[in-house]
């Protein structure tokens, strides 16, 4: 970061740090935990914890939390490696687990009984929640609170050694049942649970919890600054609690900064997962879904996404981000990198009857035409065509510059033509169109000086490419969606339209994942898993304008 560039508060914090020599190097680490996709919360996370580490010459560890094997699974580690590296980081021999210190934990564990803040408590998970109190009332002392130093380590070993049934025992830290905050309140630190792990496989029938396992792997992977969202605000004094008891070589921080959440999403991995099991959405990875997956996927680039969450800032205070504010750096990315092309989305069929029959010119396109260096290519022109439906208009108002009976209008990079004939079906529905064309309006050869209001674009109809076109859109219709009694209730039924289109000859060669603009239509990409060559499937990754602009700033307003 420049000197000259105003800080957030973490990083005036680690600037500090560094200054006053506390800290000679920045540590962080982006701890996910293996439960589920990664979503676009986690982009700020990720962007935050690499960044102020790399921008101070600092290290990050990517450290997989995997405490509660019972909902993780190597697809969903695999998957979180494959965004952080998409997203453009490298954790480089920094990949760790929480599983990896599962030892150290244990021994932990049995340091905490050692110092009589600890206990196996025999009450069931029902009343233990009936002791912990409420809000306003605090709790009550289990009847086990006060076993002895050497029951505790006795019990708390014949757990490790698999004696219990699940949920017959539970290591418990001795902290203050009457404290306000209900975190402090004898806390779980060790839970029995007879499921195989992901990564440490069957050595392990006891696990600890994740506000145990997570100050204390910070701590042994050397982590200067922990850095985490404010729901963790409250496990603060827990995090601090446990560090004060072990005492470890290395101290880290906790600082808390507001998540990142986007206007008509969801990011709850309970909600997501229901999205995925319910067949609402095609997988983790569907274009629809704000998982860094399913953002790949539609074809957000990955420098869109890291422009969007240093826009959205690092603060303090909760904020609801728009959609438009994360499309608009979409667009601002692909801009001047997406080659231009042409596609035909809804067809209609243009017959130029005074252009010979089999006769095939080559019009020469530029392929963006703010950079002449990205240069030019071939498209095919002939008799028959396709344009848009929505570009002819017969009973067109004074305004409409395109396609109408009598009307001309040109064709990009190509002629000026002229409706002539409007042929329907027997419902009445228009199928094509006669039109002559003016031999002299060739584009770019100065023949002519004939102007036209309107152009439009076009594909020849004899060597067009057939593609399944997916028009994604939002998915809920409220702009917060958590709002909602039932998130059901506002899911958009016009999330996804499929449409068959006609693409230019040149797209034939769309790599998977390669973004272009459809010339008038907006940023398209050809489907990373289900696009081949003989069967194109292409996802619109943008359109060119917000067309939700309006809707979006008053359902911003309405939420305050």
């Amino acid at each position: 970061m420049s000197e000259q560039e105003p800080r957030d508060f973490i990083r005036q914090i680690i600037h500090d740090d560094l200054e006053s020599g506390k800290h000679s190097e920045i540590v962080t680490r982006f701890p996910p935990e293996p439960n589920g996709y990664l979503h676009i919360g986690h982009v700020m996370s990720i962007c935050l914890n690499f960044g102020v580490a790399a921008e101070t010459g600092g290290r990050t560890f990517l450290r997989l939390d995997d405490t509660n094997p019972g909902k993780e699974s190597p697809e969903y580690v695999d998957a979180i490696k494959r965004d952080v590296h998409w997203l453009g980081f490298d954790w480089e021999d920094r990949l760790t687990h929480a599983s990896d210190y599962f030892g150290q934990l244990h021994d932990s564990a049995v340091r905490l009984i050692e110092l009589g803040v600890a206990y196996v408590d025999s009450l069931s998970a029902e009343e233990i929640r009936e002791h912990r109190g409420t809000l306003t009332e605090p709790g009550t002392n289990s009847p086990f609170r006060d076993r002895s130093v050497e029951e505790n380590l006795d019990l708390f070993r014949r757990m490790h050694a698999g004696e219990f049934g699940d949920g017959e025992h539970v290591l418990r830290a001795k902290i203050d049942m009457a404290s306000p905050n209900m975190n402090m309140r004898d806390p779980a630190v060790y839970r029995i649970r007879h499921i195989p792990h992901q990564n440490a496989g069957d050595e392990w029938c006891i696990y600890p919890m994740y506000d145990f396992a997570h100050g204390l792997s910070d701590a042994y992977e050397g982590i200067t600054h922990s850095l985490c969202t404010l729901e963790f605000e409250d496990h603060r004094p827990l995090y601090d609690w446990f560090l004060d008891q072990l005492q470890p070589e290395h101290r880290p921080r906790q600082i808390e900064f507001s998540r990142l959440n986007l206007a008509y999403a969801i990011t709850s991995k309970r909600k997501l997962s229901a999205l995925v099991e319910e067949g609402i959405v095609n997988g983790w990875d569907d274009p629809r879904m704000p998982t860094i997956a399913g953002m790949r996927r539609r074809g957000y680039p990955p420098a869109a996404m890291r422009e969007f969450v240093k826009r959205a800032g690092v603060t303090k205070k909760d904020k609801l981000i728009e959609m438009g504010a994360l499309e608009t750096c979409v667009r601002d990315t692909l801009g001047d990198v997406a080659e231009r092309r042409m596609a035909v989305l809804r067809p209609l069929k243009v017959v130029l009857t005074n252009y010979p029959e089999g006769q095939v010119e080559t019009m020469e396109a530029m392929n963006h035409p703010a950079n002449p260096e990205m240069g030019t290519r071939e498209m095919p022109f002939s008799r028959e065509l396709w344009i848009e439906q929505d570009d002819f208009m017969e009973e067109a108002p004074r305004k409409f510059f395109r396609l109408k009976p009598g009307g001309e209008v040109r064709l990009r990079f190509g002629y000026i033509i002229k409706c002539d004939e409007v042929i329907k079906n027997d419902a009445g529905e228009v199928v094509e169109l006669r039109c002559s064309y003016d031999p002299d309006t060739r584009s770019g050869t100065g023949s002519s000086d004939r102007k036209v209001k309107g152009t439009i674009h076009w594909v020849s109809c004899e060597h067009a490419i057939d593609a399944t076109v997916r028009l994604y859109d939002r998915l809920f219709t409220e702009a917060n969606p958590n709002a909602a009694s039932d998130f059901h209730s506002v899911l958009n039924p016009n999330s996804l339209e499929t449409i068959s289109a006609r693409l230019e000859p040149a797209l034939g060669e769309l790599a998977a994942g390669q973004a272009v603009q459809f010339e008038r239509l907006g940023y398209f990409c050809a489907d990373e898993k289900d696009d081949a060559d003989e069967a194109r499937v292409i996802n619109r990754i943008v359109t060119l304008r917000d067309s939700w602009a309006k809707l979006e700033k008053q359902a911003m307003q309405k939420q305050g």
